[in-house]
């Protein structure tokens, strides 16, 4: 398995993956993670294989396990913002995502890499992967967050064109969902990391919302790659346990307030 605290070497150099206008591409450059808890260990057996088949060097994140009997001490969250904006209070599932998330953040920034591809264990890689996402960064260097996945893509506004072909830009219509695999460098951890601390949206939503925490979010028209059959078992809840907890009736009036207002925050950040 392999560990991030090791520094680069020959044998790195010599397995060296390759950006879309050719160059050699090393850990000072881009390096890539995974989330996985301990207990998941057929999804990282998942991961590690693919990794190994396509010559990729991925280094694992371990996931956080929330004990929900203690949701009352969860330093960092604001209840009554994550329920305005979600109608519903967080789950001890979602807070270990968002922790684990921050884990990979801070991982990263303590590397010499440039930039960074996070991502869940519910993913198949395939052998371009890293080398067509630091190909959109040298496409698009002024993006602090690119997503490389997302749920849905509606309104999409093209601002520029990797080597290999991949579109970038922003959604006018969003959210787009999912935080499964994205590019940040090391301007956008920074952002993250420090306008993340206080928990007010489940990850995959805070990641989006470069109007609300200062970072430039972009995103690609296409997947880079696609989501495994894991995916369908989801680690958080499934749709009959996030619809037990949901807010009814008028009690829901709040979120649609909220979540007009992000459209049009979302709206003019696009065209910005």
């Amino acid at each position: 398995m392999r560990e991030r605290q090791q520094t680069e070497s020959a044998a790195e150099i010599s397995n060296a993956r390759r950006s879309g206008t050719g160059e050699a591409l090393s850990r000072r450059e881009i390096v890539s993670y995974v989330i996985n808890l301990d207990r998941s260990i057929d999804r990282w057996h998942h991961i590690d294989s693919q990794a190994e088949e396509f010559g990729l060097d991925v280094q694992r994140i371990p996931g956080v396990e929330i004990d929900a009997a203690n949701a009352a001490q969860w330093p960092d969250y604001d209840r009554a913002a994550f329920m305005r904006g979600s109608s519903r209070p967080m789950l001890p599932q979602e807070y270990g995502c968002y922790l684990a998330h921050v884990r990979a953040l801070n991982a990263f920034l303590e590397s010499e890499a440039e930039c960074a591809v996070i991502m869940e264990d519910d993913v198949n890689l395939s052998a371009d992967l890293v080398s067509r996402a630091y190909s959109a960064h040298q496409a698009a260097p002024f993006a602090e967050v690119i997503k490389l996945l997302n749920h849905r893509v509606v309104w999409f506004r093209p601002i520029a064109r990797s080597v290999g072909g991949d579109v970038i830009g922003k959604c006018l219509f969003g959210p787009q969902g999912s935080a499964a695999c994205y590019l940040v460098t090391r301007a956008g951890a920074r952002k993250l990391v420090d306008a993340l601390k206080v928990i007010t949206c489940p990850y995959d939503v805070a990641l989006e919302r470069g109007w609300a925490t200062g970072v430039k979010v972009y995103t690609l028209k296409d997947d880079l790659i696609t989501l495994s059959v894991r995916s369908k078992e989801s680690q958080i809840a499934d749709r009959a346990r996030y619809r037990s907890i949901k807010l009814r009736g008028f009690r829901k009036i709040p979120t649609h307030i909220w979540r007009m207002v992000e459209l049009f925050r979302r709206v003019r950040y696009a065209v910005s």
